[in-house]
């Protein structure tokens, strides 16, 4: 293709580069020139244009993206007719979209002049959406250059299967089997059926009626026989606790109901401990904790292969890595030098969540009387419980509710000009929980969850209450967020807001720590690199070892 300034005189069949505005005529880019045209350009006071003159060989535009798309078609795609050098290729049907990546990499690195550009490989696509746009960069291709690309397509195609095809989701059969253990609350278990059917029926299956069964593999086993006497094509399998081995109780059950395990694990996030299995030719799936929740994880990349009709082997699991960082946690501990300073995930907490944070600070403070430890100033002359208010307020937890009870005005003085929402526990005197219960009843309708944090812990920064948030996820089993050093529980404790009716009926002088027990399921520690989560300084004693507090007290 010769390409640049073309005289007039030389134009008739070329095509112009550039739209040309005349007195009463727009001669549009791409236009071929004809008599007519070229014409009008002299009449215009043109002697030459910048146009584009196709050379013995060199194919249109649209014929090459026609002649491509020709080559590309695969089975339930349907294509736009060429223009501008475009041809669009749309699914014909939902379902799942396979690409032959190698094959597209292939023939746009063959030339410049054409580009295939496609959805990401195995994404669901519904009917009549667009899967892939072919596009011819300049106004002609050489006949060459075409011909290799259509010989690579087809040559893909024979050798494995077409570059480009949407495999139709099959309406299957899926049954479910729900392990119990006792403290699972009914919602739970009901919440994790309907959002499993709703997993199913996007994808055109049914839900048998799920079998609710004990903990344990041998009544697993025979609900997965009852299922399979039901007509279930896939088998899935929600355990009330995580599995963590291919020999725990559920995948053993799969083995024992005359089964084998494929895999375990994958590199998806949510997703990873899924485990892979089949009994005869049936896929038996033990799903991770994350399946009891609706977003997007790594189950759903399974089951889409399989209601589509593909297999999915150890190799295309292991295969899931790039890409597979569907959302970001943190449950590791940082270097101690960073830990302090260091800014949380910035995704974190999980998009749209959000949590509140309680700080109590109504006690009488008896260890340390005289003093109210709260009120205690550091050694640049800021209280206590300012310091631990403007930890909290340096993370991401909204709102910040303080509870006063002990010394209110001296407190909220304290406070002045901080933003934050003050609770009065009028029963302070009561205990602990009544400040507790004073705190969570003024937490916001919206709030999923809350940090309840301790009025005498000035060590905990910010970033270590953003790194339990970071770690929060209901939905996964991690309810109750809990942070460690070296093994060890410290606080502040993150709380779902399903557990706040439980804790509204504590009484007495404790707090919510001995729920944890009855929810281990739903527990997450978050290991620290600092020990300010073990430190509380209730005693005058202890105070004088507190960083900064040297001079509080004599």
């Amino acid at each position: 293709m010769i390409f640049g300034p073309t005289p007039l005189a030389e134009a008739r069949g070329a095509v112009l580069a550039h739209t040309v505005r005349l007195t009463g005529r727009v001669l549009k880019k791409g236009t071929v020139l004809d008599e007519a045209a070229v014409a009008a350009l002299q009449a215009g006071g043109h002697g030459s244009v910048i146009a584009a003159r196709l050379e013995p060989g060199d194919v249109p535009e649209d014929e090459a993206a026609d002649r491509l798309a020709n080559a590309l078609m695969g089975p339930l795609l349907a294509r736009s007719r060429a223009s501008t050098g475009r041809v669009n290729l749309l699914a014909d049907a939902a379902g799942l979209l396979v690409v032959n990546p190698a094959a597209i990499d292939r023939i746009n690195a063959l030339d410049e002049s054409l580009t295939i550009a496609t959805l990401p490989n195995y994404v669901p696509v519904t009917a009549k959406e667009m899967v892939a746009t072919i596009k011819v960069i300049p106004f002609a291709v050489p006949g060459a250059v075409l011909q290799v690309a259509e010989g690579q397509a087809r040559q893909a195609a024979q050798l494995g299967g077409p570059v480009l095809a949407v495999r139709p989701f099959r309406p299957l059969k899926v049954g479910l089997v729900l392990t119990e253990l006792p403290g699972v609350k009914e919602s739970v278990m009901e919440g994790a059926v309907e959002v499993t059917r709703g997993r199913v029926e996007s994808l055109c299956g049914t839900l048998l009626p799920a079998e609710r069964v004990r903990h344990e593999t041998p009544a697993i086993a025979d609900a997965l026989a009852r299922l399979r006497r039901q007509g279930a094509q896939v088998l899935l399998v929600a355990g009330a606790s995580a599995v963590v081995d291919r020999r725990d109780v559920g995948p053993a059950a799969i083995v024992r109901a005359g089964g084998a395990i494929d895999h375990f694990g994958m590199p998806v996030d949510p997703g990873n401990l899924i485990c892979l299995g089949h009994i005869e030719d049936i896929p038996a799936l033990v799903l991770p904790g994350c399946a009891k929740s609706p977003k997007m994880n790594g189950i759903d990349w399974v089951l889409q292969r399989l209601f589509a009709g593909l297999a999915v082997t150890p190799q295309d699991v292991m295969g899931m890595g790039v890409g597979g960082l569907l959302k970001e946690i943190e449950l590791r501990p940082l270097p101690r030098a960073e830990a302090a300073n260091a800014p949380a995930p910035a995704v974190a907490p999980r998009r749209g969540r959000q949590v509140a944070a309680l700080v109590l600070a109504a006690g009488r403070s008896r260890r340390m009387a005289p003093l109210n430890k709260l009120l205690v100033t550091d050694d640049t002359g800021v209280p206590m419980v300012t310091r631990v208010v403007d930890n909290v307020l340096a993370s991401r937890a909204r709102p910040v509710v303080v509870v006063t009870g002990y010394e209110r005005e001296r407190v909220e003085e304290a406070l002045t000009g901080r933003g934050v929402i003050f609770a009065h526990a009028d029963d302070y005197a009561e205990g602990l929980s009544a400040s507790l219960k004073a705190g969570l009843a003024a937490l916001p309708k919206e709030a999923e969850g809350v940090v309840i944090c301790l009025g005498d812990m000035p060590l905990v920064a910010g970033p270590m209450v953003d790194r339990l948030l970071a770690a929060f996820d209901p939905e996964e089993g991690r309810a109750i967020v809990m942070p460690t050093f070296r093994g060890k529980q410290g606080n502040p404790m993150l709380w779902a807001r399903e557990f706040l009716p439980e804790m509204m009926t504590i009484t007495g002088d404790v707090g919510a720590r001995h729920l944890v027990g009855k929810h281990a399921d739903r527990v997450a520690e978050v290991e620290m690199a600092d020990d300010a989560v073990l430190r509380d300084f209730d005693t005058t004693d202890a105070l004088k070892k507190a960083p900064g507090f040297a001079g509080a007290v004599r």
